[in-house]
């Protein structure tokens, strides 16, 4: 499998490590071998090799210039947008950074991805909340994959779960702990600290952004919902549908008086679909009783409970971010692929 990559970032090379380290396995268990041939970033340029790019060296590169010289590279193969038309990849990576308001640049890459032919397998929020429907329809009409099972919770197996393992469940409602830096900052307060506090040790901690509004004040976990509730609840909402409110309101007394009352305050990102079939989400700190499942995930530990028919509730819990889980999520959309033939 030939692929492209559209952004370097951590995830980019979580997944290059990962295809690299767990090469043998994957080969001598699924059948599955996978290259590089095209990379594209904002910071280290593009490059390109027909017969695939040494994994280790470019891993090694801070740009791609360092990268050593061998027949048939192509340095400079212009956009991204010159790469994804290009290239001999089948699929196309997108793992640039989210712009909820547009969803671009991704959404363009996907959409060109698609429309030359391209597999789209992406991490990025912006163009499955916004797009699910456009994207879904034109990956259908090309007979091609639309991957994005690392947009909510990482490699946490949620949308695989939602998608395959429940079929034939109805999901009644889908609520989840779905933004990591805010469940650490209410953990931490539990624990005695202030609101300013708790959120400088999370800046230090890599845990929050020099700009945490994203996180903080509940977008983060909106983009979430809107791609819970489009791709598995059949919604069409929009960003202005969902009602938000992030945690920074949230008090030491307030957690104190939930405390006494032996509740916990987590935001929660939250779908439901009614009987006559209207979806509706919103995103919100919620006092849960203890003997809610979501009450005991701390840290930076994301969780997510459906609502079925037939199980009755499910939830999952772990990693909603970083390197090696965000990697992975790419990864087990890269084998429904293989496995697709």
């Amino acid at each position: 499998m030939k692929l492209a990559l559209i952004g370097f970032g951590v995830v980019g090379q979580g997944l290059v490590r990962i295809l690299h380290e767990k090469q043998k396995l994957l080969a001598e268990q699924y059948g599955f071998r996978a290259g590089i041939v095209a990379v594209a970033d904002k910071i280290r340029g593009t490059l390109a090799h027909p017969d695939g790019l040494d994994p280790l060296a470019l891993l090694k590169t801070t740009t791609f210039d360092t990268y050593p010289e061998t027949q048939g590279l192509i340095r400079d193969l212009g956009s991204s947008e010159d790469l994804i038309r290009q290239s001999n990849a089948d699929v196309m990576i997108e793992v640039t950074p989210t712009h909820l308001k547009t969803g671009e640049p991704a959404l363009s890459y996907c959409r060109l991805a698609l429309e030359t032919g391209k597999h789209v397998v992406t991490t990025n929020k912006g163009p499955i909340a916004l797009a699910y429907a456009e994207l879904s329809d034109l990956a259908r009409q090309k007979g091609l994959y639309l991957g994005f099972e690392g947009t909510v919770m990482a490699g946490t197996p949620t949308m695989t779960l939602g998608l395959n393992a429940l079929a034939g469940c109805t999901v009644s409602e889908i609520r989840g702990i779905l933004n990591g830096t805010t469940n650490y900052i209410l953990t931490q307060m539990e624990a005695g600290q202030p609101y300013s506090a708790v959120l400088e040790e999370a800046q230090a901690l890599g845990y929050a952004e020099a700009d945490p509004t994203a996180d903080v004040e509940g977008f983060d976990a909106l983009s979430k919902v809107l791609i819970l509730a489009n791709t598995l609840m059949g919604g069409r909402l929009r960003v202005e549908d969902v009602p938000c409110k992030g945690i920074t309101s949230l008090t030491l007394e307030d957690i104190r008086r939930a405390q006494q009352e032996q509740k916990r305050w987590k935001l929660i990102g939250s779908v439901r679909r009614d009987n006559d079939g209207v979806v509706a989400a919103r995103v919100e700190p919620v006092l849960l009783p203890l003997s809610d499942p979501l009450a005991s995930v701390s840290g930076v530990t994301n969780a997510i409970t459906f609502t079925t028919d037939l199980l009755g509730s499910i939830t999952v819990v772990g990693p909603g971010a970083g390197q090696l889980p965000t990697g992975f999520a790419v990864l087990s959309d890269l084998l429904q692929i293989h496995r697709r033939g």
